[in-house]
């Protein structure tokens, strides 16, 4: 280049760098005109702090997943309405902040998960979501035509590509984004949480930026919806691939970005890295109190057995709701062991919640002498055993009735798997907090909220477990070994290994034929379970869908 060309070129005037705002925040789903509010004063409050570009998650408008929401025509009337709203207050304020949030949009008699771009409250662009996940939780393609091409939207001169989740998973939707001139990615997400999803993320982000030389900037919401929970989580990466910024987990955060046209910076204060057992119990606390606050409840009451599983789900209500909002009750009968009472009275008092005992005795008699003459000369089986949970399921729903408190159910994944629960039992309530957290993580759960302050007795954490509904009862007289079991099931529900990958780990063959067994005749109790918290790649309900009846059985 000549002397004269390289002055020329010097003495054009870069942009100014840009600020961007990523809002992490919580999104319900169908609450539009709310969540129109949130957009609303989120960006203007942004504006006058001196923002160019303030980005909001996945489907911000309507929340994630709206599932067949989206076949009503009201619904998307009101996401119209909403939406104009947001554009017309937005032109009307002097900051001219741009803005981007998504939304379901209908273009030419097609409904597409689209990212809206807003400049001066003046529409400029709209960016559609080329991937559309139809796996495990999602299933999108029920809902939305794909788009087909890369967006890149000009924020005061500065090239921006915008891709929407699952897009950014693919090489090819960022390359198109590097191609069409972007010099910097933001990717708007509603990425449900499961365990060690923030390393997964991570590497996604540092290896396209090594690739494409491009800062990536990473939008989550938060939040629980039904069974899924969002983590925030959001993030952003340098040219260099390096993690400049990392958003609370489980919480609203607003982070401030700086982007010059070749990187980013970020003086936000960066997320620490925490345990996977603390980063788990920060997702099922918030699980359980966005599904009892949002579905109206003034809290919960919960069954305490003395046992493992309902010490930990009573510690994640109280972490929820607060004590004040949680209720206990403890149903003994005629096998519950005198140190069951004493520790179910230990967590109550420790976590300050009202607490009662109410017997079952006189109800479960009063039930075996109004069978006597359907029974007779039958021996006792688990009939009675079922007949006690039963008695409790009443009880507590009773409870439930009376005073407006939904019931959280205790059970884990590890018994929903093989059925070692009690249709219209143990298995009575709204929410089941701990549904996909199998027994040896509810171990750990226990034992790192101990490592917070002690609310579950040691001896809950070293005796036997046991559902007292017998003489000398113990889980493993039915059940294998749980660390055995665990495993079986992770390899076999979570991960679909054949029997014999599973029996080469070196667990007996008979005992995996004997779980598997046991999971598939009870898929008609888990179809009947109340919805749960999912943390893994695949919990029973929306990600694992099998059918009741079937003639098919894995040999």
């Amino acid at each position: 280049m000549s002397q004269e060309k390289t002055a020329r070129a010097a003495s054009i005037k870069q942009p100014a760098p840009v600020k961007i705002v990523m809002v992490q925040d919580v999104f319900q789903v169908g609450d539009i005109k709310n969540n129109a509010d949130k957009i609303i004063a989120s960006a203007i409050e942004a504006g006058q702090q001196g923002a160019d570009l303030v980005v909001f998650p996945e489907l911000a408008l309507v929340g994630y997943p709206p599932e067949d929401l989206l076949h009503r025509q009201g619904f998307l009337q009101q996401v119209k309405r909403e939406s104009l709203r947001i554009q017309q207050t937005l032109k009307e304020n002097p900051d001219n902040v741009g803005v981007v949030y998504g939304l379901p949009y209908e273009h030419a008699g097609k409904l597409y998960n689209a990212a809206l771009y807003l400049s001066d409250g003046v529409v400029k662009q709209f960016c559609f979501k080329q991937s559309l996940p139809n796996y495990s939780v999602f299933d999108e393609v029920r809902y939305f035509v794909a788009g087909n091409e890369s967006v890149i939207i000009d924020v005061k001169g500065h090239r921006i590509g915008l891709l929407i989740c699952e897009d950014v998973w693919r090489a090819d939707c960022v390359q198109q984004s590097k191609e069409h001139g972007a010099q910097a990615i933001i990717v708007i997400n509603a990425s449900p949480f499961h365990l060690n999803k923030h390393s997964e993320r991570v590497a996604i982000l540092q290896d396209h930026a090594r690739r494409f030389e491009l800062p990536l900037l990473y939008l989550n919401m938060t939040g629980g919806q039904d069974e899924l929970v969002f983590d925030g989580d959001s993030l952003a990466v340098n040219r260099q691939a390096e993690l400049v910024v990392r958003a609370k987990l489980f919480e609203a955060d607003r982070i401030e970005i700086m982007f010059d046209g070749e990187d980013i910076s970020s003086s936000h204060p960066m997320e620490a890295q925490a345990s996977s057992e603390a980063v788990t119990y920060k997702a099922l606390v918030t699980g359980v109190r966005d599904f009892v606050h949002q579905n109206g409840f003034s809290g919960v009451v919960i069954g305490l057995s003395g046992g493992v599983d309902s010490a930990l789900t009573l510690a994640i209500a109280v972490d929820a709701l607060g004590a004040e909002n949680v209720e206990a009750v403890m149903m003994p009968s005629r096998y519950t062991a005198d140190m069951s009472l004493q520790d179910a009275e230990a967590e109550a008092e420790l976590l300050g919640v009202k607490y009662d005992v109410v017997a079952i005795e006189g109800v479960f008699n009063s039930f075996l002498d109004t069978l006597a003459p359907v029974f007779a000369g039958a021996p006792a089986d688990t009939t009675e055993e079922n007949i006690q949970a039963r008695c409790r399921g009443l009880l507590l729903m009773a409870i439930s009735n009376k005073k407006g408190r939904m019931v959280l159910t205790t059970g884990n994944k590890s018994e929903m798997a093989v059925g070692y629960a009690t249709l219209y039992g143990d298995m009575c309530g709204g929410f089941a907090p701990i549904k996909d957290v199998c027994k040896t993580l509810v171990y750990k759960l226990c034992r790192y909220r101990n490592s917070v302050s002690p609310v579950i007795p040691e001896r809950v954490l070293t005796r036997p477990p046991t559902a007292e509904l017998r003489e000398d009862q113990c889980d493993q007289d039915s059940l294998p070994d749980y660390a055995v079991l665990d495993r079986i099931l992770e390899l076999s529900v979570e991960q679909d290994k054949p029997i014999d990958e599973i029996v080469a780990e070196g667990i007996d063959r008979e005992t995996v034929l004997q779980v598997i067994t046991m999971v598939q005749r009870n898929e008609h109790k888990r179809r009947q379970s109340a919805p749960g918290i999912r943390i893994t790649r695949r919990a029973f309900g929306r990600d694992r869908r099998y059918p009741i009846t079937s003639g098919y059985r894995r040999k």
